[in-house]
């Protein structure tokens, strides 16, 4: 939360600032650039030394301060500097699965009519500022203006507390102050808590504080490391995570009164002094204002990252389509050698951020007022874990989906550099409910799971999740929506919601998910709860015995139809003792089979896995699941298949343009290849440009094959004009006959998503096919479109023409 103090200040409508608008390029999803803005290289950090530390007595023994519940935070905050609108997601998944994660633990945590050992809570201001963490034995809850620690079974063993009860005997104003914005985190690597929250922000000049606690053990009613340090600017909506050379925590910088963003900052706590509750200093970096919201990789699990591996970090890029990240590598010996390098731009799928420029635009049931949506920053945590072969980094955001809004979700991996890429991605929005605030996280097996608040206008406010299995298809939420609380009341007066909520996975199984939100009971302005549950996702193997994890390598391949492809499937045992693993494969596409030499192996050994095609098979890319079974413990890998048009007579090169060029094609005007949305595979043809063109086309002449009697493609238009100026349109020209056919008629419409287009051909006659996008070159509404997977079959494999899939 911010203070009092905000609520005087923080009266700008936002950043003003020159944001690039969105522009779709010729590079991979998930391929990095240096952003037009990107200062130069920062080379020396600041030095923030501490302002005082102790060790405190056990919290135990430490009368709770109860809340005083009078830190009211009610206005809205100024927005940070992000995207323009995009006009088109290309990743929503409208549809949700059917079986839904069952909740296990659920009770309410720090809230109106919550009361513990130490008494009532008396709630402070809205929103609440919902977070928590999970450690060895118990749940840590933290808000606004308080904190309970709660046993895993939800009984309260300490509080509610205002959270400067942690700073009592320190002196000065972390513990004169009860001013929120609080974090708690457990360090899984040292089995340790760790709490935050900032200090003296009612003043209007400062100085400011960040005050830190880091438990000497894993009980977090034991003693704690305490310290704190100033800032000269407000370190406004802190966010920390855990790193094995530092604590890193960012906030969103303003100028001493309060009225001016001056950048996000980066600093990194020495972690190894802290922990040993010795004198530690901060080293800080601070980006251009174009950039706020930063947020760090925060490690879960108890495998940590690589040595020596910088701390990836991310915030929206400045574009629709990008996302920015740094790489912040510290040095505590020499800190000359300390570096914060970005932002780099890494291309995602298009987004609009939620309820656009305002932010606030969420319905809820009974009520006029409407909620914001904080779609200006990504969703906290940015949660890592090392798989051994391979990292993954995952969060989220809130964005536009139609007239809603939905959960846009990321799956990073990191190269063998520490650089990120875009693994999977996808928009959570299987109907017309808004869906925000969202916190991701993965367990030990790489199942995901997602939650946030749904509401609408027939609703109140709901705390729901959903999640997904590590070998499912990419990009899809497929498990259903599980609710863990609805709601039933709906805020009135105030617009902030929530700020954050927080998914958290158990260090002792690595498996039990734990999630911590907002939710009210009665219909009012200030009558806030919150609610702590647990689950698990199915694939994940809470025991302690053996243990293994799988992997292929490589991870994808092509192949001409009637073709076969290989992997190499390797496991690696991670506890007890090898034993056998049993090997399958699904997913398969029609006509493929898969063999493994051998079908299984003992924990720790390799299979080699023959993907064989037949000549029917069709063009296309398939994620093949592979999974292997020992006892009760069962892992998956992906491998992704791309199958091409085979030969024979003839047949359309390049049909699904993975060459990653325009190759077998003859253009004229703007044409590109793409990864941005592509239908199939990694790429697709651009035809047209983002900027206003005229007329441009891509065509083909080819023989079509033996046995084939359908031509299909995928197209997706781009047309924000209308058709008497603007359109998309194909034709087919039989060139053995001389006749021309028009598959694709005159077409513009935006935000239609892709669809299929069949026509007849006759095998061995010979076709020219001229894919086409008009552009009247008029400033403001440029008109291309996307083509892909063009290829010829027999009618028996094809979709009828026409048939509309969302992607």
């Amino acid at each position: 939360m911010r203070s009092r103090f905000w609520l005087a200040r923080a009266t700008f409508v936002g950043v003003a600032l020159a944001v690039a608008t969105s522009t779709v390029v010729p590079s991979a999803i998930g391929t990095t650039t240096a952003p037009p803005s990107a200062t130069a290289p920062h080379t020396a950090p600041k030095i923030v030394h501490e302002e005082h530390h102790d060790s405190s007595p056990a919290l135990r023994t430490i009368a709770a301060k109860v809340p005083s519940g009078d830190d009211a935070e009610s206005e809205p905050v100024g927005k940070l500097p992000h995207p323009k609108a995009s006009p088109h997601d290309p990743v929503v998944q409208h549809t949700a699965g059917t079986l839904a994660p069952t909740i296990g633990a659920n009770f309410d945590g720090l809230g109106t009519g919550f009361s513990g050992p130490a008494g009532s809570f008396n709630l402070g201001g809205v929103p609440p500022d919902p977070n928590s963490a999970v450690g060895a034995t118990q749940v840590v809850e933290i808000v606004n203006s308080g904190f309970a620690v709660f046993s895993k079974s939800g009984s309260t063993q300490y509080g509610p507390a205002s959270t400067n009860t942690l700073f009592t005997g320190f002196g000065g104003y972390c513990e004169s102050t009860d001013d929120g914005d609080a974090v708690a985190r457990y360090d899984s690597l040292a089995n340790r808590w760790v709490i935050t929250q900032f200090a003296n922000v009612n003043s209007a000049s400062g100085p400011y504080y960040e005050c830190i606690a880091v438990s000497q053990t894993s009980d977090a009613t034991g003693a704690y490391n305490r310290y704190s340090f100033q800032y000269a600017n407000f370190p406004d909506y802190p966010k920390l995570s855990v790193w094995p050379d530092a604590y890193y925590v960012t906030y969103n910088m303003f100028s001493g009164g309060g009225n001016t963003f001056v950048g996000a900052e980066s600093c990194a706590m020495d972690r190894a002094s802290m922990l040993a509750g010795t004198t530690a200093t901060q080293q800080c970096f601070t980006t251009s204002s174009s950039y706020g919201g930063i947020l760090a990789s925060d490690v879960d699990g108890t495998t940590p990252p690589p040595s020596g591996a910088d701390n990836v970090q991310f915030a929206l890029g400045t574009t629709s389509t990008t996302l920015a990240y740094w790489k912040f590598h510290v040095d505590w010996a020499n800190t000359a050698n300390t570096t914060f390098s970005g932002p780099t731009n890494l291309t995602v799928a298009a987004y609009t951020p939620a309820c656009g420029s305002s932010g606030t635009c969420v319905p809820q049931k009974g009520t006029t007022q409407t909620l914001d949506s904080l779609s200006d920053r990504l969703m906290f945590r940015l949660v890592y874990r090392n798989f051994g072969d391979h990292q993954s980094l995952v969060t989220s955001h809130s964005v536009t989906v139609g007239s809603s809004v939905g959960e846009r979700w990321y799956e990073f991996r990191l190269s063998s550099s520490g650089n990120p890429s875009v693994y999977q991605q996808g928009t959570y929005a299987p109907d017309s409910t808004y869906r925000w605030l969202g916190s991701v996280a993965m367990d030990k097996a790489g199942n995901m799971a997602l939650g946030y608040t749904a509401s609408s206008s027939s609703i109140n406010p709901q705390i729901r999740l959903t999640g997904r299995l590590a070998g499912d298809s990419a990009g899809q939420m497929t498990q259903g929506e599980s609710t863990i609380v609805a709601g039933t009341g709906s805020q009135t007066t105030y617009s902030r919601w929530g700020d954050y909520s927080s998914m958290s996975v158990d260090p002792t199984d690595g498996c039990t998910f734990w999630y911590t939100h907002e939710y009210l009971g009665t219909t009012g302005a200030r009558v806030w709860k919150t609610r702590n549950a647990s689950f698990t996702l199915p694939g994940c193997a809470t025991s302690t015995g053996n243990d293994f994890t799988i992997s292929a390598s490589p991870t994808a391949g092509t192949v001409a139809a009637g073709a076969s492809a290989s992997t190499t499937v390797g496991t690696t045992v991670t506890s007890g003792s090898a034993g056998s693993v049993s090997l399958a494969a699904t997913g398969l596409p029609a006509g493929a089979t898969a063999t493994f030499t051998p079908t299984s192996v003992t924990a720790g050994n390799s299979s080699s896995l023959s993907i064989s095609t037949s000549a029917s098979t069709p063009a296309g890319t398939y994620p093949i699941t592979i999974t292997g079974t020992e006892g009760t413990a069962s892992h998956t890998a992906s491998y992704s298949l791309t199958v091409t048009q085979g030969g024979g007579g003839g047949g359309i090169t390049n049909g699904g343009f993975e060459s990653g060029a325009l190759t077998g094609w003859t253009t004229t005007g703007t044409d590109a290849v793409v990864t941005s949305g592509a239908h199939g595979g990694t790429y697709a043809a651009r035809v047209g440009s983002t900027s206003p063109s005229t007329d441009s086309s891509i065509a083909q002449t080819f023989t079509a094959p033996t046995g084939s009697t359908q031509l299909s493609f995928w197209y997706n238009v781009t047309c924000p004009d209308t058709l008497t100026y603007d359109w998309a349109t194909v034709t087919l020209k039989d060139t053995t006959t001389g006749t021309t056919t028009t598959p694709l008629a005159k077409t513009c419409t935006t935000g239609s998503g892709w669809k299929q287009v069949t026509a007849a051909v006759t095998a061995g006659h010979s076709y020219t096919l001229t894919l086409s996008s008009h552009d009247d070159n008029y400033p403001g509404d440029a008109t291309y479109t996307l083509y892909d997977d063009v290829a010829v079959n027999g009618g028996a494999v094809m979709a009828r023409s026409e048939r509309w899939i969302a992607h």
